[in-house]
Parts: C-alpha cells; structure tokens; sequence
C-alpha cells in the first residue's frame, strides 16, 4: 500500500457514492443496519474502556443519522446496556426509515424521554452521550430545538459521541453556522469528511474512529484522504557511510536578530540522520559545537558547499532583506533537494514569477501560504483547491503546516496528517520540521513521501513530548529531544 489511506470526501461526494451503491441493488435499510452495529461497537468499547455506567443517553433528530442512532440503540440495548432516546422533533416528523429504526429500537425496550428536564436528571448517571441529531447534509444554522439540544449536551460534562459528524457542523466545509457538537470522538461512517478538517471542523470531531456500513466501492472520487502511517519506512544505512554519505545538510538561515529558527532547525536535521549539517548565515551568531556555522560573504562559497551537499534547507530566521531575495533567486536555479521554509517563503511571494525546481518542498503556514497565492483576505479560504492547483501550476510540493497539516502534490490527492498536538502551535516548531525534512531529502526519496514522513515524525515527536510535559509547556526545544524516540518507533514499526 502506498501513502494514501482513507479517502476523505465531500458531503456531495459522498451522497454520490451511496447513490452508486443503490442502483447497484444495495439499500438504505442494510447500510443502516449495518452502521448500527459499527456503531454500537465503538461505543460498547468506549464504556468498557473507560469504566463509564452503562447508560447511553441518544439525542435524535430526524433522519438517517437517527435512523443510525436507533439502530445502533436497540443493538445496545440487546446487550444489556441502558439506551434512552431522547427525540427533538414529533415522531411525525420522522423520515419513514427513522421511524422504523425507531420502532424496532421502542420494541428491544429502548426507552424514550421527551422531557428535557428529565435527561438532564439522568445525566448525573449516564456514561456518555450519543449524538444522532443530524448528520453531512446540514446546510444551514441550528434552529431551536436542534441548537438547544446541542447546547445541552455540550454543557453536560459528558462524553459525547458523534454518528458521522457532530451535529451542527458542514461535512463539507467545516463551517458552524451558530452551534455545533464538540464531539469527544466521531465515529465517521466509511470515509472521513472534508469539513472535519477545515474551518471549524478540528475543533468539533475529536478522536476520529471510522464505522462502516458495507459501501463496496473501489473508484471513490474524493476530494483528499489520509496518510497511510503504515506505509511509512525509514530509509536504510548503510554500514559503510561516512558522514557526508550519511546526509550532508546545508543550511541557509539565521541573522544577527533570529539565530534560534537557524539552530533548531539545524539541529533537527542532525537528530533526523544527517551526518553533517553546515549552518550558512549572512550574519555572525553563536551555535552548538554539533553545527559547522560559516558567515555566507559570497556566493561562491555558497555554490561549494552545495555543489557537494545531498539536500539544502533554506529560510529560517533568514530576515526579510535584499540579500534574502538574491540567495533564493539563486538557489533556485540549483538542482538540489530543497525546503523552503519562512522568510524564503517571503522572497517568493514577492516575486511570483520565479521558477521553482521541481524537487524542492515548500513549508508554509497559512498567512504565508496567503502571501504565496496573492491574497490579502483574513477569511477562510478554500485551502483544498487553491493549494492543489498552486502545485499544478508551480509543480513543486506543498506543506500546508496547521492544524491538521495538509500536503500537496502535483497530480496526487492532498494528504492529511491528523497525528500532532497543540503542543506543536509554539514559535520554532515549524524550523524543526524543515530541518527534519531537509535531512530525509538527503536519501533520494520523493518529495511527497520526504514530505509525509517527515510531518508525521514531527507530529509524533509534539504527541510524545506532549505527553510527557503538557500541551501547555513544550517548547520547539523540547521536541529536539523527542525525536529518537520517534524514529526507534517507526524502526520498529510501532505507529501512533
């Protein structure tokens, strides 16, 4: 299997597909009976793994995601559990597959409750809440009785887990019109949705577990997908290797004002296998013993250091001057593995007309991604397709930093990498991803699998330091330190 994983699509997209699977002979009746029982396992796992009652409170809306929800109940129920529903809407309003789903679920002995008042009684003894309110094909704004279910369950305390998507959010989009469920896990049906990642959507999903109600479909057009992690191999060393076969990094970045992005990532690039890193800067600064560091006073002694270096990383605390835009505009006529990251980001938007090598990797976060496609907006954007086309026009691959992370290559679905931390939003963090970037490049892998790797050994390294010492207090320091243990991990093929 390659770096692709699970396809993630569109609410459209995904109507589609299901619409494919019903003239092929399939039925909303099996795919939800079978959704049932994927997701009455993944709460039934829930509980037990955290020793919760075994009370499920089920907030239903009207449709399919109820119908879901029911089915998933009188599963429940026949196992022992405690499942009361609690309807939002007059059973009149019920879809017809609803009201079967809930008809069976009231003949199991599922209870129902339409006082509101006395769920909030029971919440006091209940393990968790289930939200069927409404799923991918909300549109609009919450209205009252779906705003202030959400708002109920969302003040409760309790877990809450989420059919599909949290109810309230764009599957598409990850817009929340006015309220939407902060779902503590979503146990997305099939494939994943665009909206959990754009927008609003990070903030809402939680844990992300997928459930599955049988769609067989080989060819789904989507509009991004997962990384596969199980597909992620650290390339070899060799016994033999000397340090500059191991990987020679040359690292331009770093000014009298910013000499910490130039150190961290410089030293990234060491813990991440180079055998040498070399530290160009325009100005003098103080580094670790590990890091050569030599003044670039011109720029045949950047051509040397180049001409015998395997990647070339280049931006970092750079500053925001002449001298900047004339040592981007010249590496880029150089055919070496290269990061941009930073203030040479800066150069490139100020001149879009610059070719770029085909090899080389750029390391954006949003604002500078902005700046590189020309827009001055404050407002969301849509990151899917402008991104993707940035890459099909530049033909170079983009490493979209966030939260999630998103990267694109020409002629390939953009990735999504969901494995970081908060811990990961402190100043330098992005230095440390392009210097462990720039020091898998050395080993001749493609961009895009360089890109992969690289941003999920960085998001395990904030997971794991996270881990250890908060989300509060890990500084991009810290994660320096972490990634060994990350790298013995994927050695040994644990994954996170």
């Amino acid at each position: 299997m390659g770096l692709d994983g699970i396809k993630v699509v569109t609410a459209q997209e995904m109507k589609d597909l299901e619409n494919r699977a019903f003239q092929k002979g399939y039925s909303e009746l099996e795919f939800m009976q079978k959704a049932g029982i994927s997701i009455a396992l993944e709460v039934e796992k829930f509980i037990q793994e955290r020793k919760l009652p075994k009370e499920v409170l089920l907030f239903a809306g009207k449709g399919n995601n109820a119908g879901d929800g029911f089915a998933a109940g009188a599963i429940l129920v026949a196992k022992g559990y405690s499942v009361i529903a609690y309807p939002i809407y007059p059973l009149e309003r019920f879809s017809t597959l609803c009201r079967n789903m809930y008809e069976n679920f009231c003949a199991q002995g599922g209870k129902v409750e339409f006082s509101l008042e006395k769920i909030q009684e029971r919440m006091n003894h209940t393990g968790l809440i289930l939200d069927a309110l409404v799923g991918t094909g909300m549109k609009k704004s919450a209205g009252n009785e779906l705003a202030a279910a959400i708002e109920i369950a969302n003040h409760s305390k309790l877990p809450i887990l989420a059919i599909d998507i949290p109810s309230g959010l764009n599957g598409t989009t990850g817009e929340v019109g006015s309220i939407a469920i902060h779902a503590t896990k979503t146990i997305y049906l099939e494939l994943a949705k665009t909206g959990f990642f754009l927008r609003d959507g990070w903030d809402h999903v939680g844990e992300m577990v997928r459930g599955g109600f049988g769609l067989l479909e080989d060819k789904v057009k989507a509009s991004a997908c997962l990384l596969n992690i199980s597909s992620l191999k650290l390339p070899p060393i060799q016994r033999s290797w000397h340090k500059y076969q191991k990987g020679y990094v040359v690292a331009i970045a770093g000014s009298e004002e910013m000499p910490g992005a130039a150190v961290l990532a410089s030293y990234a690039a060491l813990r991440s296998g180079a055998g040498i890193v070399r530290l160009l800067s325009p100005d003098k600064i103080t580094v670790p013993y590990e890091i050569i560091h030599q003044t670039l006073d011109d720029k045949n002694t950047l051509d040397q250091e180049i001409a015998r270096a395997k990647a070339v990383l280049v931006g970092p605390g750079l500053a925001r001057t002449k001298k900047t835009d004339e040592i981007v505009q010249h590496l880029l006529k150089i055919s070496k593995p290269l990061v941009i990251d930073a203030d040479a980001l800066f150069s490139l938007a100020k001149h879009p007309s610059w070719k770029l090598p085909p090899s080389c990797i750029l390391t954006p976060h949003k604002q500078e991604m902005k700046r590189l496609l020309g827009l001055e907006t404050k407002e969301e954007i849509d990151w899917l397709s402008l991104c993707q086309n940035y890459v099909e026009e530049k033909q170079v691959t983009l490493v979209l930093k966030g939260a999630p992370t998103f990267i694109f290559t020409p002629d390939h679905l953009p990735l999504i990498i969901t494995q970081g931390d908060p811990a990961l939003a402190t100043a330098g963090s992005g230095d440390v991803l392009t210097g462990v970037i720039a020091a898998l490049l050395c080993h001749r892998l493609t961009p895009r699998y360089t890109a992969a790797l690289g941003c999920y050994i960085h998001a395990i390294a904030g997971k794991k330091a996270a881990g250890d010492l908060t989300s509060y207090s890990v500084i991009a320091s810290d994660l320096l330190e972490y990634l060994p243990k990350v790298f013995s991990s994927i050695e040994h093929a644990v994954y996170s």
